[in-house]
């Protein structure tokens, strides 16, 4: 008898691994060449400060580099056959969902776009009577919870609506914003008016309200009781066979309180996870950001190809989709779609034990959160010691069953669940639930899962699963890059280091060094800053750091950034981009190098020291029509902070003045032959990031780079050569 057809097919991409191991061979052969020529030229002279700071650069590089060839070892796509499972499996047989949505600021993260992602959860191509729907107001606001309940009172029309006519885009905003249409049956165009016109009923509704300032004002995120809401259908128990079912909407507000610490996203998190066992229970959980909306309503059979294969059901935790965005320019300036994140590395390590978690955009496996705490002979009262006081929660997950009963006696149970006081005593966020002590959750809760032998898997459809909005300012972007590097940044500084912990842990090599990588990313800050500023300090004085164009050692050094460079714009054509975009990541990578990482690092070594507490800033998911026109046209907008700018400028400036008077002095004095590696990379870092002297010095509109910072820039770089000037010559 044949073996029934796989719900999912696995493809290593052969290709990608041939030339990518290739180009490692190669590529670790030139290092060692250079490495060899710096020891070497250390024997014959001694070797000065610039010539020790260029070496720890490069040494620095090669280690990462290293670290990072991981990520491209075993790449892999998949494929999965919705349709195979459902001649399987009926809708009874399919397992119930939970989805966790996170909002905590109504003004940066505005209640209309929270309920669009709500009503295209709650939309999705699942049976409504296994999918609930929960929404962690962080704010507690009443603006918010005024907003859910609209929500649910339009999804009524919506869900049915989408049902019956097989709606793919099933986020209302962006539904109605579409210009193409097509014939969809009978009834079709006059149910579409109808439910259109109840949508902008619902958008005047919320927005009068937020107008009104009363409910906005009313809200402390800092300081407030705990509320559970339930809202579903009254027949939601009922086997009225005629009516559209509903999903169940729970909105939860956790307390809030200065004396408690309240371990942000993964806090709250943990919060739903208790409080989504007692009336839910479902075992499988799919986590959204506020602003990604579920973009194919298929998603979650997709992920259920893979969690209910019997082959890899067992130590699976979680399927991965990538975070794509509607609001994408053309040139994409910012890297907001994070292509070598989702393109490449994600995919890499899909070939290995599977991809890191991702704050969004996942399907995981409820056991998973547990460990391996829960199980069958485990002992009542040792349970209540890993889960905290509540004897229902312990009996909810001992029994594993799916609730369709919400009394109130439960929901004053969930209120208990939801408190500050709750966690005290307990394993949560330690060895229970999404795991604390880091910003970045994600990160921290994937690695030890990994560690602890369970696996994931990346699954990249063909239509975006999820669509969110990215960000389209420099500021936001690059301090949001360093509240990620901050966090991985905790993790390498506590016991739970990658490089040390993962050594004991049920680890494969390569997916250990991925974790590494990510661990230690945040230092490309020292090489950055070195080369950005040495060479050129010792180009203006007349002091080479790198063989002369006709020594051949000068190959080497040239080859290593040649097929650097070649390699980054292969995997860029490989994934569909244009060139533009290997130009445009060169640029951003740079800037977070300098920024990102930077702040990120500093940050993490005060938490470290204690002399700074950890905060988590939402990112502003509001965007001034300005801002949006800045972003499309593919122009930098500068209105950013001081901090953020005057270190980009002034490395900027420094390097324009070294370019201009070290490239005459070459010319004057004949050593160009001598100089040619350092006057190359300052033009080169002046190629890269040109958009900053556009800013500072041929931009008029509002975006330009203020006059007060060009001063200030001006004014850093001339004392950083005057200071540089009397160490180098020392």
């Amino acid at each position: 008898m044949e073996a029934p057809p796989p719900y999912s097919l696995c493809n290593p991409n052969k290709k990608s691994t041939i030339i990518n191991g290739s180009y490692a061979l190669l590529h670790s052969v030139a290092i060692t060449s250079l490495i060899f020529y710096r020891v070497s030229s250390f024997f014959h002279s001694t070797p000065s400060l610039p010539l020790l700071l260029a070496f720890t650069s490069e040494l620095i590089l090669s280690v990462l580099w290293l670290l990072s060839q991981a990520f491209l070892w075993r790449p892999f796509t998949r494929q999965t056959f919705p349709e195979r499972l459902l001649q399987d499996k009926n809708d009874d047989e399919l397992p119930a969902i939970d989805v966790f949505i996170c909002t905590a600021d109504p003004e940066k993260e505005p209640p209309l776009e929270v309920m669009n992602t709500v009503l295209s959860a709650m939309a999705m191509d699942y049976p409504a009577e296994k999918l609930s729907v929960y929404v962690s107001d962080d704010g507690g606001c009443g603006l918010t919870l005024y907003a859910m309940k609209e929500a649910w009172e339009f999804g009524r029309y919506w869900v049915p609506f989408c049902t019956r006519f097989g709606i793919k885009t099933r986020c209302p905003k962006l539904y109605f914003s579409r210009y193409d249409d097509e014939f969809l049956g009978q009834g079709y165009e006059a149910e579409k008016e109808k439910i259109k016109l109840k949508y902008k009923l619902m958008e005047k509704k919320v927005q009068k309200a937020e107008s009104n300032g009363k409910m906005l004002a009313e809200f402390n995120t800092k300081n407030h009781p705990a509320h559970v809401e339930v809202m579903q259908d009254e027949s939601h128990n009922a086997n009225d066979t005629n009516q559209v079912k509903m999903p169940r909407l729970v909105y939860v507000s956790r307390e809030k309180n200065p004396s408690y610490h309240h371990h942000f996203k993964a806090g709250a998190l943990n919060v739903l996870l208790r409080v989504s066992n007692m009336i839910s229970n479902s075992p499988y959980i799919l986590v959204l950001d506020c602003d990604m909306r579920c973009n194919d309503p298929t998603s979650a059979k997709q992920a259920m190809c893979f969690h209910l294969d019997p082959k890899i059901n067992s130590n699976l935790a979680f399927v991965q989709f990538p975070q794509k965005f509607h609001n994408l320019s053309k040139m994409d300036i910012y890297d907001g779609q994070l292509r070598s994140t989702f393109l490449v590395k994600w995919p890499g390590m899909d070939g290995l034990q599977g991809p890191m978690l991702s704050g969004s955009g996942f399907y995981m496996k409820r056991k998973a959160l547990y460990r391996d705490i829960v199980q069958e002979d485990t002992d009542f009262t040792q349970l209540k010691q890993y889960l905290g006081p509540s004897n229902e929660l312990v009996k909810s997950l001992k029994s594993a069953k799916y609730n369709t009963d919400v009394t109130s006696r439960l929901l004053e149970e969930t209120r208990f669940l939801a408190s500050c006081k709750y966690e005290e005593g307990t394993q949560w966020g330690k060895q229970v639930g999404f795991l604390y002590m880091s910003l970045l959750e994600d990160y921290f809760t994937g690695f030890n899962l990994h560690c602890e032998g369970w696996k994931s898997i990346f699954y990249n459809p063909p239509s975006p699963a999820f669509l969110g909005t990215a960000i389209t300012k420099l500021n936001d972007t690059l301090l949001q890059g360093s509240r990620w590097n901050c966090g991985a940044l905790q993790v390498t500084f506590s016991k739970f280091c990658p490089l040390i912990y993962g050594l004991k842990s049920r680890m494969s090599l390569l997916q250990r060094m991925c974790y590494v990588y990510l661990s230690l990313q945040p230092f490309y800050f020292f090489p950055i800053w070195c080369l950005a500023t040495i060479p050129q300090l010792c180009l203006l004085h007349g002091i080479p750091l790198y063989p002369k164009v006709s020594n051949s050692w000068f190959m080497v050094f040239s080859y290593i950034f040649i097929m650097s460079q070649l390699k980054h714009l292969e995997e860029v054509l490989l994934t569909g981009d244009p060139i533009r975009t290997w130009w445009n990541e060169q640029r951003i990578w740079m800037m977070k190098a300098i920024i990102s990482y930077t702040i990120g690092m500093l940050n993490a070594v005060l938490k470290l020291l204690g002399l700074k507490e950890a905060n988590f800033v939402p990112t502003n998911k509001v965007a001034d029509d300005e801002q949006i026109t800045f972003y499309q046209k593919g122009l930098f907008n500068f209105q950013a902070s001081t901090v953020v700018l005057t270190p980009l400028i002034t490395l900027v400036t420094l390097n324009m003045i070294c370019f201009a008077a070290g490239a005459t002095r070459t010319v004057v004095d004949g050593s160009f032959n001598a100089m040619f590696g350092q006057i190359f990379l300052s033009f080169y870092v002046l190629m890269v990031q040109y958009p900053l002297i556009d800013g500072m010095i041929f931009r008029r509109d509002k975006g330009r780079v203020p006059t007060s910072v060009t001063l200030l820039s001006l004014a850093i770089s001339a004392s950083f050569l005057c200071f540089g000037s009397l160490i180098i010559k020392s």
